[in-house]
């Protein structure tokens, strides 16, 4: 693996689907580096001298020097580490732009409509944010179609920067399908995704650093059983 002297860090939290999205970078990078998982009740002082403003993981600590918030990560680890395995932002500047945006929209509307349709208070928040998910991913079908230009991945014919920020969900959407015994990515509604989803996660890179699926359910049981308690 790749590495030249350059020490890497990560500090992050095995189910968090953000932390999951840099592995995936480091991974198709072929770059080495440190784990070191974060007790997110009792935070370690690595992390909050590392993240004094949001005192959040993901952190990667590259010689030293803390980098903070996922999409910023993979854009430095395309900067840091340009000749090191994938490259996962286009060259052309408007093409960069355009995944800039979707990649944008992956975390300011899908995420958040989603923790929406899983943790809204009553079922009426619960139901319009799963109406918002099914919006947001139809709009997602058509930003792959934009990207790929009829090719495998957001990417191209390759995995790109899109592909990184919405496969790191891939974990927990495959977790909620089983749970809920339906379909996230629906073959009838978005095909484009649901073919995507099933390459992605054959990705040797994505094999390589997806949480089991068994442990994924029990913790999202776990989830599940908390914010009912919480609700009532």
């Amino acid at each position: 693996m790749a590495g030249g002297g350059n020490e890497l860090k990560l500090l992050g939290m095995w189910a968090s689907p953000y932390v999951l999205r840099v592995k995936l970078a480091l991974s198709l990078k072929g770059l080495d580096y440190e784990y070191i998982e974060e007790d997110l009740k009792n935070k370690s002082e690595l992390l909050l001298s590392s993240n004094p403003v949001n005192k959040k993981v993901p952190v990667l600590i590259h010689n030293g020097k803390p980098i903070c918030e996922s999409q910023i990560i993979l854009q430095y680890l395309d900067e840091a580490f340009p000749d090191a395995g994938a490259t996962l932002l286009p060259v052309d500047p408007h093409e960069r732009a355009v995944a800039r945006f979707w990649a944008a929209f992956c975390d300011d509307t899908i995420a958040k409509a989603s923790q929406q349709a899983s943790s809204g208070k009553t079922e009426e928040e619960k139901a319009e944010g799963e109406k918002k998910v099914v919006e947001a991913l139809e709009k997602m079908e058509v930003g792959l179609s934009e990207c790929s230009k009829g090719k495998p991945f957001f990417g191209g014919d390759t995995v790109g920067y899109v592909d990184v920020v919405l496969g790191g969900f891939l974990a927990w959407v495959r977790a909620g399908d089983a749970m809920k015994g339906v379909k996230r990515f629906d073959p009838a509604t978005t095909p484009l995704l649901a073919a995507w989803a099933e390459r992605f996660v054959e990705l040797d890179a994505a094999k390589a650093v997806m949480p089991e699926m068994d442990k994924m359910i029990e913790f999202g049981k776990v989830l599940q059983a908390r914010a009912a308690a919480a609700t009532n």
